[in-house]
């Protein structure tokens, strides 16, 4: 006999059946919801692969997001 497709999901904080018909899909409740969004706001989720611009080439480069500073060769020095 086949089994009947739901169509729906767990929910990611607490792991009950929701269905794509429900108000708060993906998600079973509001509290879910919240209970999520502050996963991601206190750095609990995190993306593990670089976002690379295709513009850009390669990657982005280095020296790009290093603060100029003491430590940087290229960076000029004020005048006193």
């Amino acid at each position: 006999m086949a089994k009947k497709r739901i169509s729906g999901l767990q929910c990611p904080a607490c792991h009950k059946i929701v269905l794509r018909s429900d108000p708060e899909f993906p998600f079973c409740s509001e509290r879910c919801r919240l209970i999520d969004l502050g996963k991601w706001a206190s750095g609990a989720y995190v993306v593990s692969t670089p976002i690379n611009d295709p513009e850009e080439g390669e990657g982005p480069s280095p020296k790009r997001f290093r603060p100029a500073g003491p430590t940087d060769p290229n960076a000029k020095s004020k005048p006193n």
